[in-house]
């Protein structure tokens, strides 16, 4: 790069981008499947499970502020933020593989390892990312060659959700794998009754065919019509050398082979040991091919209470830390209740894996997209069109029943695309707070702009846990129950649609207060590269 205010090269660009890449493994590994994994696998209540995540998630927003006053008080001969990504690549890994890990406890004992493992979850997570969005405003001087950064690193974020939420679910199905013991009688055409039974106890299995098409029912003539419901397989637990026998319908030439048993707690937990292996070497490989370059006015003085006085005068950055809140709860909302909706409105677990790759190829290309657009609408006027349109078609799939299986994968592709505007934007547009910040004051706090603002998005995605979790349980969802589930489904659609769109719509009324436009924030570069310059 030619002096702090060039371009950067292709290659910085990128490794920075796989250290977004390793985050998402972690947080869209939690936000998306950490919910289900809890209720179904782990046994907890869902009410329970949501006031877990608002509590862990507004004390991580409190880490948050104090990582970033340390962050900015780091001095290593590799820069303030760097080396917290490398100290803590190791450590992320290994409790993102204890958070889903499901030791044999009493409820209180669950309860208690799944409170102590997810608060040091987001203290490891909050170590690692607050210095890594940090790491974006010091790279360059260059606001507009930061959207573009922020559009790689939105890539490689968005690519790192994709590897974890289009693999694990078949992951789960590889590692989980139980090989049971099945006898199979046909009795029509396409009509089976298979007989399952294991020589070992298992606490959740999925049943289902390789191909996810037959329906299951239970062949137990004791079970209620309304609750023995035809599905795309079933979730129950298994007691060794008992059996368990289904009438199948709807997939001609069934074999045994073709029918497979997950252990959906082994799975999980092997899945997530190989994927936190990933996660680690990308987070080695950001540290080594990324540089500091734009330093705080030399004049400057460490001053917390200074630094704090200018944050809470900084209106670009109250304003932002607002929009991350909302467009976190409105995205953290669909991605927590995704699996939820696959597996028991549509009967269809796996499909999901399906739809959520189907979403980051739609959120990498509404990254792409973002910085040619900021650059011909302006930062804060796309912001407000995103929120609209992906805010509208959302709303959408409230009218999509569970055949309607393109129409859901067309709304949430589309709306996907417009959702994918908000991070890209909003961590470049930290960076101009940064600067506005030293424009105005002659000082400058990165580590703290950008820690108060991930603060937003992390205590964001606590409330739409504890949103999920209260409509859930409003309607009395038990994961482990077939006919609570069925009387929730109502409650699971809102969460997919409505809930998600009334956000969005507050969110857009709320961003036509942000004062930064375009022309501002040439005026603000301008004059702090002459400053730099001058120094």
């Amino acid at each position: 790069m030619n002096g702090i205010s060039g371009k950067l090269k292709f290659s910085e660009k990128v490794g920075y981008a796989l250290g977004d890449g390793a985050a998402n493994i972690a947080w869209r590994g939690v936000s998306t499947f950490l919910f289900i994994f809890y209720t179904d696998v782990f046994g907890l209540n869902p009410a329970a499970v949501g006031l877990l995540m608002l509590i862990a998630r507004f004390s991580d927003g409190v880490t948050d502020v104090l990582m970033g006053i340390v962050g900015d008080r780091t001095n290593t001969r590799y820069g303030k933020f760097r080396p917290w990504i490398l100290w803590t690549a190791i450590p992320l890994g290994v409790i993102l593989s204890l958070l889903f890990t499901s030791p044999n406890l009493g409820t209180t004992g669950k309860i208690i390892y799944a409170y102590t493992t997810y608060i040091i979850f987001t203290l490891v997570y909050t170590a690692n990312n607050i210095p890594y969005g940090a790491l974006m405003a010091v790279m360059t001087g260059n606001d507009k060659e930061r959207t573009t950064l922020g559009s790689f690193r939105m890539v490689g974020a968005f690519a790192g959700g994709m590897l974890v939420q289009g693999a694990l679910l078949f992951l789960v199905a590889h590692f989980g794998n139980i090989n049971p013991s099945v006898e199979l009688n046909q009795l029509d055409k396409a009509k089976y009754e298979i007989t399952v039974s294991t020589n070992k106890d298992v606490e959740n299995v999925n049943i289902n065919t390789s191909d996810g098409i037959a329906l299951f029912t239970w062949a137990d003539t004791e079970i209620p019509t309304a609750e023995n419901v035809p599905t795309n397989g079933k979730s129950f637990s298994m007691e060794a050398q008992k059996e368990y026998s289904f009438i199948v319908e709807g997939e001609q030439n069934l074999s045994k082979k073709d029918i497979s048993i997950i252990d959906q707690k082994r799975g999980y937990s092997n899945s997530m040991y190989l994927l936190s292996v990933v996660l680690a070497l990308a987070l080695i490989i950001t540290f080594a091919t990324t540089r500091e370059r734009v330093k705080p006015p030399k004049t400057q003085q460490a001053n917390l209470l200074k630094d704090l006085t200018d944050l809470i005068h900084n209106k670009p950055w109250i304003i932002l830390l607002i929009i991350g809140l909302m467009f976190q709860i409105y995205n953290s909302i669909k991605q927590g209740i995704t699996v939820i909706y696959f597996t028991h409105y549509l009967h269809n677990q796996l499909l999901a894996a399906s739809y959520m790759i189907a979403l980051m190829f739609a959120s990498i290309a509404g990254a792409m997209i973002t910085s040619p657009l900021g650059k011909r609408f302006g930062k804060r006027n796309l912001f407000i069109y995103a929120f609209i349109f992906s805010g509208a078609v959302n709303a959408l799939m409230a009218f999509c029943g569970p055949n309607d299986t393109a129409a859901i994968f067309s709304i949430g592709i589309i709306a996907e695309f417009g959702a994918a505007i908000f991070p890209t934007l909003f961590f470049a547009m930290l960076g101009d707070a940064a600067d506005y910040s030293e424009f105005k004051n002659g000082r400058r706090a990165t580590g703290l702009i950008y820690s108060a603002g991930s603060f937003s998005t992390k205590f964001g995605g606590g409330i739409a846990g504890a949103i999920i979790g209260m409509v859930l349980a409003a309607f009395h969802y038990n994961g482990q129950d077939t006919m609570a589930i069925q009387g929730a489904i109502p409650g699971i659609v809102m969460l997919m649609s409505w809930i998600p769109t009334i956000i969005a719509f507050i969110a857009a009324a709320i961003m036509a207060l942000y004062p930064l436009n375009q022309k501002k924030m040439d005026e603000i570069t301008i004059e702090l590269n002459n400053r730099r310059a001058a120094e």
